[in-house]
């Protein structure tokens, strides 16, 4: 997007939640990122890490000329005891406006997966031969649907909080749930209001009664 909130025009719902101008499409992707490795924590995983780096190409090969060679490449969150008690997993995560022109015509399900495979292809391999670890990458829409990968993670969450809390399944699945709705719609209101332009720019009373059908 360019800097048309700065010119007065064209702030609309789309606009708003893809925008650059202000960091609140950064903003609000730290936001889930932070919370899951809080979530992470809570539950009781060991050696969590924000922003990892992975260990550098040292002559490996991969069969996809897509997946991530670069020494300095890092995804967002690392733990250990996710699926298993001493198993490294890699998590990448990516909120995505599934009301941009590139989605608003297809299936909300099928953006999800390709989005999940694209991110596969680029680090599942890496991370696997070099890392020996697992990668799995977490995608949410800004309407707060969440990617298949992203649902069996947070299950797996709430099933090891639960364990840890001694609270029932349902209550920790509920837990991680709101938590995760109110961080996304505290980030989506940020970025419908948030400024975006060397001028103020008139605001749309409307969009927060959008949110309501998210």
């Amino acid at each position: 997007s360019s800097g048309i909130n700065a010119e007065y025009g064209n702030n609309t719902l789309e606009h708003c939640l893809s925008c650059p101008l202000g960091g609140y499409v950064q903003l609000r992707h730290n936001q889930i990122r932070d919370l899951t490795a809080n979530l992470l924590s809570e539950a009781g995983c060991k050696d969590v890490v924000i922003e990892p780096h992975l260990l550098p190409i040292t002559g490996e090969k991969f069969d996809l000329r897509s997946a991530n060679t670069q020494n300095d490449a890092r995804l967002d969150v690392s733990a250990r005891g996710v699926w298993s008690t001493m198993d490294k997993t890699f998590l990448d995560i990516r909120v995505f406006n599934s009301r941009a022109p590139t989605n608003i015509s297809k299936p909300l399900k099928s953006v999800l997966i390709h989005h999940e495979k694209e991110k596969k292809r680029a680090y599942n391999a890496r991370v696997l031969e070099v890392e020996k670890c697992s990668f799995t990458p977490i995608f949410f829409s800004t309407t707060g649907i969440m990617g298949n990968e992203a649902c069996k993670f947070y299950s797996r969450l709430a099933e090891k909080l639960s364990a840890k809390s001694r609270q029932s399944y349902p209550d920790s699945i509920r837990y991680i749930r709101q938590r995760l709705s109110f961080c996304l719609l505290k980030t989506t209101i940020v970025s419908l209001r948030g400024f975006k332009g060397k001028k103020p720019t008139e605001y749309n009373t409307s969009l927060d009664i959008n949110l309501l059908y998210m």
